[in-house]
């Protein structure tokens, strides 16, 4: 009997071994290494040209994650937000994505595997790529991305509901909560807000009187910014982390514990009794964070996703194959 059992044992951890080790990783109906065999040189393709625009310009991290967050939040991670339609007004032309950027980058991305692999790389899995490629090279995770999406055939500017920088933690969780990602995965996710910058009219409200923004950072945004007194300057930007702004860190955390949060929501996260333990958390642990942001990019990179037959493989990024 101890023998029967012990061959049990060793089979199942024989086929266990087998399939955790050498079988692909499958994230809901995606899987790390799609491309291996019908476009092995994909990511690395996906990557060369990230490096060339990272080198470039280092605040392409932060338009990526912008990307990757403003496209899957619509109709789930397809593309269509890149869909460039101004007649038709695709989500491209929606209030809040007017200041998406990145789009060139994509496009040069695509056309590369284009001239390497026709017909066989999806755009929506350029956009997951690329955003893990330029998170990697700002310090932060090299996750790895399951792949296998579709493109999708929609793209409405009225489709656009993304939740705003200025909602409270419980109406900004209901958004999140919609697209099956919890509160912790928001908190985790919103960490992307280690890089990059708001412009001025999102937080103008914040600037005249808050007692939950430091006094010191209130005073330098109003110099950026303007105020009642000084007329907002609409065009300008301040930094979301004032500390390590290019470096896909944990100081985001550390910051907001310090009343340094720019945007309302990034100030209520730390000081929300719901979310308040996860900041701590993040803020105190570096690699922690790092490790769960890949995580929680690689969910939210599985929401709503086309694959099999459904959508289309866009031989151009900004426009259907067929007609719109």
């Amino acid at each position: 009997m101890i023998m029967k059992n012990s061959s049990l044992v060793f089979v199942f951890l024989f086929f266990f071994f087998f399939f955790f080790f050498f079988s692909p990783l499958v994230f809901a109906d995606l899987q790390v290494g799609f491309y291996n065999s019908s476009c092995p040189q994909a990511e690395s393709i996906v990557q060369s040209v990230i490096q060339r625009g990272f080198n470039s310009d280092a605040s392409i991290t932060a338009a990526l994650l912008r990307m990757y967050f403003h496209d899957c939040f619509v109709r789930g991670c397809d593309a269509s937000i890149l869909i460039d339609s101004p007649k038709k007004k695709s989500e491209k032309f929606a209030p809040p994505n007017l200041t998406v950027r990145g789009f060139d980058i994509i496009e040069e991305a695509k056309n590369a595997l284009e001239a390497q692999c026709p017909a066989t790389v999806s755009c929506a899995d350029i956009i997951a790529l690329s955003t893990r490629d330029a998170v990697a090279l700002s310090g932060g995770p090299n996750y790895a991305v399951p792949t296998g999406r579709r493109d999708g055939l929609v793209s409405n500017l009225n489709d656009v509901n993304l939740p705003g920088p200025s909602l409270p933690v419980d109406q900004a969780f209901q958004s999140f909560s919609s697209k099956g990602l919890t509160l912790e995965d928001m908190v985790t996710l919103l960490g992307a807000h280690t890089v990059g910058v708001a412009h001025c009219a999102f937080f103008k409200d914040r600037l005249s009187s808050d007692a939950t923004m430091d006094p010191r950072l209130r005073a330098s945004l109003v110099k950026t910014c303007g105020s009642k007194s000084r007329p907002l300057v609409k065009d300008r930007t301040a930094f979301l982390d004032q500390n390590t702004s290019f470096v896909v860190d944990n100081e985001y955390y550390r910051q907001i514990l310090l009343k340094n949060g720019v945007l309302k929501i990034d100030q209520e996260i730390a000081l929300d009794g719901s979310t308040s333990a996860v900041v701590a958390g993040f803020a105190s642990d570096g690699v922690g964070f790092l490790g769960r942001f890949g995580d929680a990019l690689v969910k939210l990179g599985s929401v709503d996703v086309l694959v099999g037959s459904d959508g289309e493989i866009r031989k151009k990024c900004s426009s259907f194959n067929g007609p719109f």
